[in-house]
């Protein structure tokens, strides 16, 4: 009987992938030329970049909502301003993870990598800045016996 369950239930993913299936046909094409993927900790941004004014979207909401500090707008915006390109494209971010800092470096970081797709002629302007390298720093783990990861409890010598 618990099979007969999943079976309805495959069923019903099934039915549910075929009905979305028809609503994704709404969305625009991308070709993979201008996505890009970015990290920063643990902060992962998808970005999709098209032809357009400026008009920059995370996460279905405007830069400013999603981005309430103008030094995290300020992040996303280098890689235009360095290559020149500043309001020839319109960006498209999905984020997720990490913080607002980390999050805004992933989206940096994932903006270099879809203007190179895009025109690879940018690369060194972006090399010199230092946007293409992953910052590889992690928080580092908490070890057993110690506060922190590396704060020790205080030494008594009595």
């Amino acid at each position: 009987m618990a099979i007969i369950g999943k079976t309805s239930r495959a069923r019903g993913a099934a039915a549910a992938a075929d009905s979305g299936s028809a609503e994704s046909g709404s969305r625009k094409p991308t070709s993979p030329a201008n996505e890009a993927t970015g990290r920063r900790k643990s902060a992962v941004a998808r970005v999709s970049l098209v032809a357009g004014d400026g008009k920059v979207t995370v996460n279905q909401r405007t830069q400013e909502d999603y981005f309430p500090r103008p030094t995290a707008r300020m992040i996303i915006a280098q890689p235009f301003e360095v290559t020149g390109t500043a309001g020839s494209y319109d960006l498209s971010v999905r984020v997720r993870g990490g913080g607002v800092s980390a999050q805004a470096s992933a989206v940096r970081h994932a903006v270099s990598r879809a203007l190179i797709a895009m025109q690879p002629d940018l690369r060194p302007a972006l090399k010199k800045a230092g946007y293409l390298t992953r910052d590889a720093r992690e928080v580092e783990r908490k070890k057993y016996g110690h506060h922190k990861a590396r704060k020790r409890p205080q030494f008594s010598k009595r």
